[in-house]
């Protein structure tokens, strides 16, 4: 009685379709978000309407990448997914306790710059990548 290996080229092309899907949608999200920050300024003269309209179209597309991040995190093995799921956490945690520390100390003016959300986001973002390296590292 022998029994078949699972197939490794399917297995390989639905992950690279879950990777690629999970980068359109990525970088649709950051166009949206682009369009909705410097649209208001550069191409509707500020009007309210057609920046709510790019505020909403953000979030409904940002909407779909977290549907996307949850197929590509669903298409992974349980190794992988552990490593993920370990660097999220850590950003998760990080992202919080050093951001609203960052806050309340810019807040009582013992640091020289004001707390702003793209300091988060690119602090979240290098936890992220120490957390999925050092996943990576651990397991190898």
């Amino acid at each position: 009685m022998s029994t078949n290996p699972p197939d490794a080229g399917a297995w390989a092309s639905g992950m690279i379709r879950n990777v690629l899907g999970l980068a359109a949608w990525t970088a649709a999200w950051v166009a949206s978000l682009a369009l909705a920050a410097f649209g208001p300024r550069i191409l509707w003269n500020n009007e309210p309407a057609p920046t709510l309209i790019a505020i909403v179209f953000n979030v409904l597309v940002g909407v779909g990448m977290l549907f996307a991040n949850k197929r590509y995190l669903k298409s992974l093995d349980e190794l992988q997914r552990t490593i993920q799921l370990h660097a999220m956490a850590w950003t998760l945690g990080a992202g919080l306790v050093g951001g609203l520390a960052w806050t309340l100390l810019a807040r009582h003016g013992l640091v020289g710059t004001e707390a702003e959300i793209a300091h988060l986001v690119i602090f979240m973002g290098a936890v992220y990548m120490a957390g999925s390296v050092a996943g990576l590292l651990r397991y190898r």
